[in-house]
């Protein structure tokens, strides 16, 4: 009965399947993984993993000799691999290896390391796969190796010798980064580097010898425990001492902005009373850059995804998340002119952007000084971002910025000798623009700046 609401994302497992129940996500669980999972509920593995914040809780709700059906903790919003910035990536591999070294300390082992098994979710980083582990075989080797190298360790590595967009690759391989493909991308003094060397280019060489044995005669390698959890100390210490030396246009744009001290503060009590008189719980600021108007919301939210094209921006946000121990707020990449797309087989195993958001249907959107990038570095006309937000934006709160603001000045003088086609950019076409799609509650204009602040109800 409940493989006829199977997602379309679970069918790789023999051990079991997500399903749909009333909008509800549960998990079926086969008889084929019954004794793994008595062993781990029975010896509490799953408890203290539990216990500990690394793997989403759940409750089990039936059992019968055909299958076990339990609910996970509910995530509200999904996001994935190539929308993390480094931090959040390096947290999500520091997490994975956690949870291998826990597994093999209890006689279990992970037996895939797929990095779209962790999402962030109330702050932090969780394993969300229960069925992910299996029994430890007395001098096996860990099976998700190479699968961890080709989902976390090889993205960080090029992340880090090759900018950051090199994180977006997990976006067209959903199986992970191929190893010789990591290996020919990464500069040759990598190969100087003796842990980089072992864990990346050897490793191509080996997947190259392998994938030449035909006739299957290669033996099977033995690892033992101890070389095994050395291998995971190995992996979890370089990766934790990563760090990036990057800058960018917009990492430190609040330091930059053109705002006086008084706009700024006006502008967040604004958006604080729009908020409060909304009475949201849950929003979304597109292009929120640190989080810092969020911030600033005296209302108590439910949640709060801030998402900026920016990876510096995003991690600054993280690292403030972390510090403050923040729980509401989930700050993730996104490029508004290029939106995450449906991936995976029949482009149905991970779902878009917009299908994403239009699900959770935030209370309100936040464009917060966006509308110009849109628009006249993109060239979307203002029609088409209206129809954008108003596919899931209840209410949006959205900031204007008049011909004479200086950003607007700047990406003008970008056009050359096109600038004249971009004299539609004024207020009176955007207003018009917006109007077919929402309805108007108020309007403030931001004194001492060129800045106009509205706030709209979906039509």
């Amino acid at each position: 009965m409940t493989s006829n609401n199977r997602h379309s994302s679970s069918f790789r497992d023999p051990s079991g399947f997500i399903f749909l129940d009333q909008g509800l996500v549960k998990r079926s669980i086969s008889p084929l993984y019954f004794k793994q999972y008595n062993a781990l509920k029975s010896s509490n593995f799953f408890k203290k993993l539990h216990n500990a914040g690394l793997l989403i809780p759940h409750e089990e709700l039936s059992t019968s000799e055909n299958e076990v059906i339990i609910q996970p903790e509910q995530i509200a919003f999904m996001n994935y691999p190539y929308e993390w910035s480094f931090s959040q990536y390096k947290e999500a591999a520091l997490l994975t290896l956690k949870i291998q070294k826990f597994a093999l300390e209890n006689g279990f082992s992970l037996k895939d390391a797929s990095a779209f098994n962790v999402t962030f979710h109330k702050g932090n980083m969780v394993f969300i796969d229960t069925l992910s582990f299996d029994f430890y075989h007395e001098n096996s080797p860990w099976r998700a190796y190479k699968q961890f190298i080709s989902h976390f360790f090889g993205p960080l590595v090029l992340a880090k010798y090759n900018g950051l967009e090199s994180l977006k690759l997990m976006n067209s391989f959903i199986d992970g980064v191929p190893i010789k493909m990591l290996s020919s991308m990464l500069p040759f003094k990598t190969k100087l580097n003796p842990f980089l060397y072992s864990n990346i280019h050897l490793l191509a060489k080996f997947e190259d010898k392998h994938n030449e044995d035909y006739k299957g005669e290669s033996k099977a390698t033995k690892l033992s425990k101890n070389a095994q959890l050395n291998i995971i100390k190995g992996l979890y210490d370089f990766i934790k001492k990563m760090s990036l030396k990057t800058s960018s246009e917009w990492g430190n744009y609040y330091d930059k902005t053109n705002y006086a001290n008084d706009a700024f503060d006006q502008k967040a009590t604004i958006i604080d009373k729009w908020i409060v008189q909304l009475g949201a719980k849950t929003v979304i600021d597109v292009g929120g850059n640190d989080g810092t108007f969020v911030r600033k919301i005296n209302q108590e939210l439910e949640e709060a995804l801030v998402c900026d094209i920016d990876y510096n921006a995003v991690d600054a946000n993280h690292n403030y998340v972390k510090k403050n121990k923040e729980t509401f707020m989930l700050p993730f990449v996104f490029d508004i002119l290029n939106p995450s797309a449906n991936i995976g087989f029949n482009n149905k195993e991970r779902d878009s952007f917009l299908e994403r958001i239009k699900r959770y249907a935030p209370d309100v959107t936040m464009a917060l000084a966006v509308i110009h990038h849109i628009t006249l570095s993109g060239n979307i006309p203002f029609e088409m971002s209206a129809e954008f937000f108003s596919s899931f934006s209840k209410h949006l709160v959205i900031e204007f910025p008049k011909r004479n603001d200086s950003w607007v000045q700047r990406l003008l003088n970008t056009k050359g000798e096109f600038r004249a086609h971009f004299d539609f950019y004024t207020i009176d076409n955007f207003e018009s623009s917006y109007s077919k799609y929402f309805e108007l509650i108020e309007k403030v204009s931001i004194d001492n700046s060129d800045r106009v602040m509205y706030v709209y109800k979906l039509l």
